[in-house]
């Protein structure tokens, strides 16, 4: 029983590898297709248009740039301070599946209650309005475990010997840190930050509250009542109030454009994660 099970299970898992990467293909090929009349370079350089789901996305697609660059420079410090306050100043046992336990709990926070509470501070308590700053800070908190995580894991496979040699030589924990952790380990946290951009940037409950409007706006001028178009939010107000086939084109237009963006992150962090766990496995 022992050996069909042996033989079996690498068989099953194959089958729903190949399962999943059709799915995966299907999906992408089905919306390029329907997407396809409208794909072109003015439709990615082409402001809106006056009628519902006409003109391009220059504008939602400098929006969504704009939401994900605020969540790094958000997101990323915070990430990496709690990676290292985790990995390497906390010394318990304890403390450190304290502080983990925290990162997942998180990450499992619905992302309509991240929107609720930027609803609650960002546009009500401090009075922003709807905010592109304030649909940054959200999808910032928001990817700061996955960030997180993914550095915890590189630092904690780094060989001890390394931070020993270090110690030996007289460097401080703070040097060792940054002489020796980082240099080492940042392959992980630029693939965790690459991961969490590509969730960021297909966010939109956080943005719908905070930060996103469909239309009437270009490039934002300051803060308070200073809304962007977006990629998510422009697909889930034509999706919802479009039955226009004219539209509908340019929906799955903009679903293949915010796919291939989300991708092509997802793609760029694949080989830092596998330089990652090389690096793990031959320190």
């Amino acid at each position: 029983m022992r050996k069909w099970i042996d033989r079996g299970l690498p068989i099953a898992c194959a089958i729903c590898a190949v399962a999943c990467c059709a799915l995966l293909l299907g999906i992408v090929a089905t919306i390029l297709a329907r997407g396809l009349p409208v794909l072109s370079g003015e439709f990615l350089s082409a402001a809106d248009g006056e009628l519902l789901g006409s003109g391009g996305i220059r504008y939602q697609l400098f929006g969504t740039v704009l939401l994900v660059a605020t969540a790094l420079a958000v997101g990323a410090p915070l990430a990496l301070g709690w990676a290292l306050v985790q990995a390497v100043w906390v010394r318990s046992q304890r403390g450190r599946r304290l502080l983990r336990r925290t990162l997942y709990a998180v990450n499992a926070v619905p992302s309509i209650l991240f929107g609720i509470f930027g609803l609650i501070v960002f546009v009500k308590y401090l009075d922003w309005g709807k905010s592109w700053l304030a649909g940054g800070i959200l999808l910032g908190l928001m990817i700061v475990p996955t960030i997180a995580v993914a550095l915890v894991e590189r630092i904690e496979a780094l060989p001890a010997k390394y931070v020993r040699a270090a110690a030996g030589l007289g460097l401080s924990k703070g040097r060792i840190v940054t002489s020796v952790i980082l240099p080492q380990c940042w392959s992980g946290g630029a693939s965790g930050a690459l991961i969490g951009l590509a969730r960021a940037a297909g966010e939109t409950a956080p943005i719908l509250f905070t930060a996103a409007v469909f239309s009437g706006v270009t490039v934002p001028h300051g803060v308070v009542e200073s809304p962007v178009l977006a990629l998510p939010y422009h697909i889930f107000v034509l999706a919802q109030d479009s039955f226009d086939p004219e539209a509908g084109a340019h929906l799955w237009g903009s679903a293949f454009v915010l796919l291939a963006l989300v991708l092509a992150l997802s793609l760029l962090a694949l080989p830092l994660r596998l330089r990652a766990a090389e690096e793990a496995q031959h320190g």
